[in-house]
């Protein structure tokens, strides 16, 4: 039942803001509602309806956010031609339909609407699905996603959309031409900052393709203003949007921070079988200079997942031969949104293989997975 599956999810989300406004009223922020825009580095004019109010502070946090990225020329209306925010209040189910791209969002989309019923098809412009991951990860994730039902066009483009009243036309090139209809599109191809109209050009503040930048700490170059969240860059992930926002507010307060290190926050995709990772892939190890050693664990010899009826998957871990430092961990499979954290912590602390080989993991468990594979890496697994 649609209606009801985004009914529940509409409840969860108004839950978790209505949270987020008493914390906001139990500490005591005030919460001005309106249209703001800077007037000057620390000035922002507010304007609600017919009433103008100035804030004045010693500091300004710009927080804005991004915005789905349209296709030149298509306006996403919600109607035929959907974007992320659409397809979460799907005003009905698609029968026949179309993914414009296969990041973290393209692909999580296409995993539920395959899963309710309808037939997907999914177009990337790069070589492989899933393309800032391992390419061991993206290959596992097309040949599943396939084997699931899903159509996957890689290295393909789509050239033209024509949304009609009952489908949307479109033109995809993939080495040859077709022209295919759909009952819904949803376009996943990235994200546009939301910059304009809010008095950047006029105080000079630098921007980086619509992205604000700042010093990893959220200053921009103008004194008292700064940027955290996706309007400051990569990556558009909302723990990294509030790790950023804290690093900034206690950089404000005067206490001793570190900047932002995007190499240590971790990515996930909500899809089935779900993907996670944090650090280098294999090959961006390689292209650093490192000399690797590389561990796989498959979930199929674990006896946690095998109880779980979920088999398909494994865990990648990328070393340095030399130092021992954990460059990067990939996974794919059963809940590994929840096992990543294990190697990010890892990784802050500048755990090397011989800590996490001398770790004892609970056993029955899936986190079992991450130990095999450091233990792989260094020709020692115990059930590989």
């Amino acid at each position: 039942d649609l209606a009801k599956i985004t009914e529940r999810s509409r409840k969860v989300a108004a839950q978790l803001n209505g949270g987020v406004k008493g914390l906001m009223k139990k500490n005591k922020v005030m919460v001005v509602e309106g249209v703001g825009a800077l007037s000057a580095a620390t000035q922002v004019t507010v304007t609600a309806g017919d009433t103008t109010r100035v804030l004045d502070g010693k500091n300004v946090i710009v927080a804005t956010g991004a915005r789905a990225r349209d296709l030149p020329g298509v306006v996403a209306d919600g109607k035929r031609i959907w974007t992320y925010r659409h397809a979460m209040v799907p005003p009905e189910m698609p029968t026949k339909l179309l993914v414009i791209g296969s990041g973290a969002i393209g692909v999580e989309f296409a995993s539920f609407y395959n899963d309710m019923g309808a037939n997907v098809t999914v177009v990337e412009m790069l070589d492989r699905v899933l393309p800032v991951e391992d390419e061991e990860v993206s290959a596992f994730m097309a040949k599943t996603l396939a084997k699931q039902g899903m159509r996957i066009l890689t290295g393909a483009k789509v050239s033209n959309v024509t949304p009609g009243a009952e489908a949307v036309t479109i033109t995809a090139a993939d080495g040859k031409v077709t022209t295919e209809s759909f009952s819904h599109v949803i376009v996943a191809i990235g994200i546009v900052p939301n910059t304009e109209n809010i008095g950047l050009e006029a105080l000079g503040v630098v921007t980086d393709r619509g992205h604000i930048v700042n010093d990893g700490f959220g200053r921009t170059n103008v004194p008292g203003l700064w940027a955290i969240g996706d309007v400051a860059g990569a990556p558009w992930l909302a723990h990294k949007a509030s790790h950023e926002g804290i690093i900034a507010v206690e950089t404000i307060a005067g206490m001793h921070v570190h900047p932002l290190d995007r190499a240590g926050i971790p990515g996930c995709t909500y899809s089935r079988p779900q993907v996670a990772s944090v650090g280098m892939t294999e090959a961006q190890a390689k292209a650093a200079g490192h000399t690797l050693k590389v561990g796989k664990f498959p979930f199929i010899g674990n006896g946690k997942a095998i109880a779980l009826g979920e088999a398909e998957g494994f865990i990648k871990t990328v070393f340095d031969a030399g130092t021992g430092e954990l460059l990067g961990a990939h996974m794919v499979g059963a809940e590994v949104t929840e096992l990543i954290q294990g190697y990010v912590i890892a990784r802050g602390l500048e755990t090397t293989e011989q800590e996490l080989m001398h770790t004892v993991f609970a056993h029955p468990t899936l986190s079992e997975m991450m130990h095999e594979s450091v233990l792989n890496a260094y020709g020692r697994a115990l059930h590989y």
